[in-house]
């Protein structure tokens, strides 16, 4: 089973500055226990960065368990003299965004001007106690048009993750949960603001909740057992929706024979699509492993699976695979592994090499993608991903690096979830191939960071695939880069450009479809007082296709947090 990310290595679009509450408890002994400062690595940006989420109404029960969570954590901890110091925060903040566009409604047919205002509370709530590690980002955007009243709306956005510690040093609850804009189609009209009246974009909401427990069998082996239950809700309609459970264990441990051990791995999974059908697949492993030198590792597997991802019934396979895994300094690192499963070869390429300011990342993925945006965790290809590698020759820790990271980002301006390619919904199972190359620069004053992603995808059952309502095709193709270059101009302001193409294509069932979308954006951004930052810009768009549409327009945005 993939590793399951936490909260401390996806935490995102923080802002600097805030309130930091610091909490003073009293233990039975009449000690007092103070929560310590951010690290001094964060002070050198000159901020408290905090962790990133966004909620909607729905998701105030998790916000709230969260924030309870917490706050019991900080009384147990406090209860032993030999308890960690740990740190919450919670920093409300609002933002005002006004944009003057040309084409409101990205159209090539009479397109309209329009000024449009946006106001934004939000709230970010990050913890960091012994048992549970975490973070939570709510706010709800009211968009409101000067000459198209009747397209008024609110939008809201969440992304939370993080992980309780339920019995020490056994049992655990990974959680998380994200609200956000995704493109119904990858041939619709695509939209580089949120504000734009397109009909192609649509409201997903994704939450996923894992308990496990973990330990060692005596001298024998370790385990693991997890539960996973996800689901994916979107405003495009029920087609849309998917369910999702996964269970897995993982049993392993060594040999008498020195760098010899051996593993095995059992899963189920259940997927329910609304509008299409069903996807199931029960699988075991097992195989050795050996350790050629503490820097090589290599690996093989073999086993049975049973699936209908290419049959209306569930068959019966035969799988094998193997693996290496290469880390010949701290600086790079290099895993490769490929198997042979029931419906052909799939395979996993990671190599990263970092120097003291650069980090180069290649991978190759090709393997089942079952539903888009199940989780809110980060994008490892986005410049957040770059930035959260390259920090960890400064910053090991990872609840610290990715405050280090998010300070980072806001000093220079910089967008944490830019991105070569942009994501959009799926109802059914998918084969997938994607190979993405990404570099990021760290100077003094300028930083540069560049992302390709090539994207293949293809559905393996053709009855699934047809029943699905999103038109969407049987096969497509994607390619996109963005070029990103930031310089600071003084202390407190940065100046940014950013450059980025994508390019779609596709064979459907009855025709051929393809788009273009080129664009440009400029900014300068910095702050305005202790607990304001303001920026302003420009952006120009080009969309070739089908349906084209151009638009320039001009925006600036100010954000108070208190």
């Amino acid at each position: 089973m993939p590793r399951q990310v936490n909260a401390a290595e996806s935490g995102q679009n923080s802002f600097t500055g805030g309130v930091r509450i610091r909490v003073r408890i009293r233990p039975r002994n009449g000690q007092q226990a103070r929560l310590s400062p951010a690290s001094s690595q964060v002070m050198m940006y000159r901020s408290h960065p905090r962790r990133n989420l966004r909620m909607t109404a729905k998701s105030v029960p998790l916000a709230l368990g969260l924030v309870v969570a917490s706050a019991a954590a900080y009384a147990q901890d406090a209860g032993t003299d030999s308890s960690p110091i740990r740190t919450m925060s919670i920093v409300p903040r609002v933002s005002v965004t006004e944009t003057l566009t040309n084409n409101v409604q990205l159209t090539s047919v009479n397109p309209q001007s329009d000024l449009v205002t946006e106001v934004t509370p939000g709230i970010r709530v990050n913890s960091q106690g012994a048992r549970l590690k975490g973070y939570l980002d709510y706010s709800v955007d009211k968009i409101m048009y000067a000459q198209s009243s009747a397209s008024n709306q609110y939008q809201r956005a969440l992304n939370t993750a993080g992980t309780l510690e339920a019995i020490d040093n056994w049992a655990y609850i990974d959680f998380s949960g994200s609200i956000s804009r995704q493109a119904i189609s990858p041939f619709g009209t695509p939209s580089i603001s949120n504000t734009a009246i397109n009909t192609n974009q649509t409201e997903v909401s994704s939450y996923q909740i894992s308990p496990y427990v973990r330990g060692r069998l005596g001298d024998v082996a370790n385990y693991e057992a997890r539960y996973s239950r996800a689901i994916t809700r979107s405003d495009a309609g029920p087609f849309s929706d998917v369910n999702s459970t996964n269970g897995t264990a993982k049993i392993s441990g060594n040999t008498a024979i020195s760098g010899l051990g051996w593993s095995a791995d059992a899963s189920q999974q259940n997927i329910d699509y609304s509008n299409s059908l069903p996807a199931e697949a029960d699988r075991f492993t097992v195989g050795p492993s050996y350790a050629i030198t503490p820097q090589l590792h290599v690996s093989a597997n073999a086993g049975r699976e049973l699936n209908n991802y290419t049959t209306p019934d569930k068959q019966s396979y035969s799988t094998s695979g193997v693996a290496v895994n290469w880390t010949p300094s701290p600086t790079t690192t290099l895993s490769a592994s490929r198997e042979l499963r029931s419906f052909g070869e799939t395979h996993n390429v990671n190599l990263e090499h970092r120097t003291g300011r650069t980090v180069w990342k290649f991978t190759d993925t090709k393997d089942i993608l079952q539903a888009q945006g199940q989780t809110g965790v980060a994008n490892l290809g986005s410049i957040y991903g770059l930035l959260y590698s390259q920090f960890a020759s400064i910053e090991p820790d990872p609840t610290a690096r990715a405050q280090l990271v998010n300070a980072f980002l806001q000093a220079n301006g910089l967008n944490p979830n830019a991105t070569a390619v942009s994501n959009f919904l799926t109802s059914a199972v998918s084969l997938q191939r994607q190979q993405e190359l990404s570099f990021a620069l760290l100077g003094v004053r300028d930083t540069i960071t560049f992302a390709a992603t090539k994207l293949e995808s293809s559905g393996l059952n053709a009855a699934s695939t047809a029943a699905n309502n999103l038109n969407n095709p049987l096969f497509f193709n994607q390619f996109g880069f963005s070029v990103n270059y930031t310089h600071r101009l003084t202390p407190d302001y940065s100046l940014g450009v950013m450059a980025s193409q994508q390019h779609t294509s596709a064979l459907g069932q009855s025709n051929s479809q393809d788009g273009r979308l080129r664009s440009l954006n400029l900014n300068v951004s910095g702050k305005v007082g202790k607990q304001s930052t303001a920026s302003i810009g420009f952006r120009r768009v080009v969309y070739s296709a089908a349906t084209p549409y151009n638009e320039s327009a001009v925006f600036g945005t100010l954000i108070v947090q208190f």
